[in-house]
């Protein structure tokens, strides 16, 4: 990079910082919805979306959310085409967002609605303690990285870093 293209590239960084962040967070939002109805739902039938009233407002709710997903993924990725179109795009800080707003779905998921609100759990008639375990320290993982993920991009954002990777 030149120094010219380099002041640009740190410029187009700062200025869609923001940006990288949220993009890849509703990406991961909506990446790890789409996972979780797809795989739990619809191929191993273990839940619905809403189990409290009859199968067929449970698919109905299914639907609801697969759109949802379905939705905040394709949305994300219009956006995260914007940031490469605009030479923007900082892939550590897309991921770091990534597994930021994957993690914060799961765990809300794990937390709001399987034990606080109780529309469905995970899985029906076992040991459910097993799945709530893996459910809740993945999403606390996925947070975590992401959160280590974002805070190097903001120290290298800071100091100007040494990376040239986008």
């Amino acid at each position: 990079m030149t120094a010219e293209t380099d002041h640009s590239h740190y410029s187009a960084r700062y200025t869609y910082s923001a940006r990288n962040l949220w993009t890849g967070f509703l990406f991961g939002l909506g990446l790890v919805a789409f996972i979780d109805e797809t795989v739990f739902h619809q191929l191993l039938h273990w839940h619905h979306f809403y189990d409290k009233s009859t199968t067929d407002i449970g698919l109905v709710s299914d639907g609801l959310f697969h759109a949802f997903s379905w939705f905040a993924t394709i949305g994300s990725s219009f956006m995260f085409a914007d940031l490469r179109r605009r030479d923007a795009l900082w892939l550590t800080r897309w991921w770091g967002g990534v597994l930021l707003g994957g993690g914060a779905f799961q765990l809300y998921d794990g937390i709001i609605q399987h034990k606080l609100m109780q529309i469905h759990q995970i899985r029906y008639n076992v040991d459910i303690l097993p799945y709530d375990l893996i459910w809740n320290l993945t999403a606390a993982a996925m947070i975590a990285i992401g959160i280590i993920l974002l805070i190097r991009t903001r120290s290298e954002l800071a100091g100007r870093g040494d990376s040239n990777e986008r």
